[in-house]
C-alpha cells in the first residue's frame, strides 16, 4: 500500500498563504528545492484542488530552458506525475497525465493507495483537511518558514486531532525548517 503524503510550506504561524492569498514569501532556496525534487521524484499521483492546480500547471508548460538545474529537474518530476484535479468548476484539465473529478471521493482515494507501486502526495489546505479529516493522510511533510503572515490560508485544518510521530527533522539554508512525521 502507497502512503498519502501532505506535503507544505507554511509561515511560522501555520499559514500557507497570507490574507491577499500571496505566498511569495515561501520561494525555496536551492536546497530547499532539491529535497522538493526528490520528493516529487518518489510520488507516483498528486491530487489537488483547483487554486493548487492553477498555482502548479505551469511546471507542465514551462519551457525548460528559461530554468535553473533546479528548477528543471522538478518540472520533469512534475510532468512524470500523474494528477488527479479535484473542481466543480473547471471544464476541462487539458495538461498531459492530468484528469478531472468532480467530487472528493474519500474511498477513491484508499483504492488509490491501496493500489498505487509509489506514493501519493496531495496538495492545497482545502483537499488536505478532507484527506485528513477522513483519515486519508500517512505522512506530513511541513516545511516552516521564518516568516508570521498573520492570517490567511490555515496549513492545517481546525477541529481535527491526529497523533504523529517525527521522522526527521532539517534546517535549510533559508532558514526555513523541514518537519517530516507520519502516524503513530
Amino acid at each position: 500500500m502507497a502512503t498519502l503524503i501532505y506535503c507544505i510550506n507554511a509561515s511560522l504561524d501555520g499559514y500557507i498563504a497570507d490574507e491577499n492569498g500571496n505566498f511569495d514569501w515561501s520561494e525555496p532556496s536551492e536546497d530547499a528545492h532539491a529535497f522538493f525534487n526528490d520528493l516529487q521524484r518518489s510520488v507516483a499521483t498528486f491530487l489537488c484542488g483547483r487554486r493548487m492546480y492553477e498555482t502548479m500547471r505551469v511546471w507542465d508548460t514551462v519551457v525548460l530552458d528559461d530554468l535553473s538545474v533546479v528548477e528543471r529537474e522538478f518540472a520533469e518530476a512534475w510532468r512524470d506525475t500523474e494528477k488527479v484535479v479535484y473542481s466543480t468548476t473547471l471544464d476541462t484539465v487539458p495538461e498531459p497525465r492530468t484528469r478531472l473529478e468532480r467530487t472528493f471521493d474519500p474511498e477513491a482515494v484508499q483504492a488509490m493507495k491501496d493500489t498505487a507501486e509509489r506514493d501519493l502526495q496531495i496538495g492545497g489546505a482545502g483537499l488536505a483537511g478532507e484527506a485528513i479529516r477522513a483519515g486519508l493522510v500517512d505522512r506530513y511533510v511541513l516545511r516552516v518558514l521564518p516568516t508570521i503572515v498573520g492570517g490567511g490560508t490555515r496549513a492545517l485544518p481546525d477541529a481535527v486531532r491526529v497523533d504523529l510521530t517525527l521522522d526527521t527533522t532539517r534546517r535549510f539554508e533559508d532558514g526555513s525548517v523541514l518537519v517530516d512525521y507520519s502516524l503513530r
